[in-house]
């Protein structure tokens, strides 16, 4: 059907990548390879290991963004689904995933839509970067899709540890939580460095309670990423954008912005705080509640890296 992904066979595939032979990442339910399609078309084609977990995931993810296009989101070109082998083909972003730009040090390189999606598993692993370095998000495989009108969703506990949004412990779970994420991922990308980084000083393993702790001793300046010579030229615009950041990652989901608000700051189309943002920030209200959680956690149930 015209718009609807393309079901390949198994050989297919097989023919495509070269019998996989061009390994692009894996990570916790398979690897992913390069591949040309007979059209010319280059194409990524993740290839899932796994029964259980990896069936609902490869549901998941068709069913998710199998008829949704949009700017921003991977398009899924195809999939096969043939005994045991499951694959998804995606479209081929040529300059890959956000982490391995903003976590290599030695870099060269410093819509519309009837429903509303939560990822779940917003990080830098799932954000992919074309050859003009626009950013697409990838990997629906936790996914849900609401209805315009619907503000909430019950479901089990789903996501990576240090993205996670506090609430999943306490409450009913809104598209709050990818907002949340989106604040480490840009708190990431502004400190040039992971938000739970086991190479750093104890003291300063994690991102969340260094950011709380310089916030405090009026110090952000310290965070900004050292290795990136246009974030130390922009330190200033950078800190402010930390107080949006702080904003993402209040620990009372109504608190946070909506993406679209984030988007319009990020813009310069509206204030870069309100009164009550700059009350909470000053306050401190980023606390360590990542690490008092996500321990508690079973792998079983979280998502591995893509």
């Amino acid at each position: 059907m015209l718009g609807m992904p393309t079901r390949f066979s198994y050989q297919e595939l097989k023919n495509v990548t070269n019998n996989f032979s061009n390994k692009l990442g894996e990570g916790g339910f398979g690897s992913v390879f390069h591949g040309t399609l007979p059209s010319g078309s280059q194409v990524a084609v993740k290839h899932l290991v796994g029964f259980g977990p990896v069936n609902k995931s490869f549901i998941a993810e068709v069913q998710t963004i199998g008829s949704i296009h949009h700017f921003n989101l991977v398009s899924l070109v195809g999939f096969c689904a043939e005994k045991f082998n499951y694959l998804l083909v995606y479209e081929y972003l040529v300059n890959g995933s956000l982490d391995r730009w903003i976590f290599n040090q030695n870099q060269k390189l410093a819509l519309d839509c009837h429903q509303k999606i939560i990822h779940f598993d917003i990080k830098p692993e799932n954000i992919l970067l074309d050859e003009k370095f626009n950013a697409k998000v990838s990997d629906f495989g936790l996914s849900k899709l609401i209805g315009r009108d619907q503000s909430q969703v019950l479901t089990t506990m789903r996501g990576t540890p240090g993205y996670m949004a506090p609430e999943w412990l306490t409450s009913t779970i809104t598209e709050k939580v990818d907002v949340y994420s989106f604040g480490i991922v840009v708190l990431e990308i502004l400190c040039g460095r992971r938000n739970i980084d086991r190479s750093q000083q104890e003291e300063d393993w994690h991102l969340l309670e260094l950011f709380r702790r310089k916030q405090e001793e009026g110090q952000l300046l310290d965070l900004v990423d050292k290795c990136n010579s246009d974030m130390q030229s922009n330190a200033i615009e950078v800190v402010e954008m930390m107080k949006v950041v702080a904003w993402c990652l209040q620990n009372e989901y109504v608190k946070r912005p909506s993406m679209s608000t984030v988007v319009k700051l990020f813009e310069g189309s509206a204030d870069v705080v309100s009164d009550n943002l700059n009350e909470d920030f000053l306050n401190g209200l980023i606390l360590k509640a990542t690490e008092n959680y996500t321990s508690t956690i079973l792998p079983s149930i979280l998502s591995g890296p893509r």
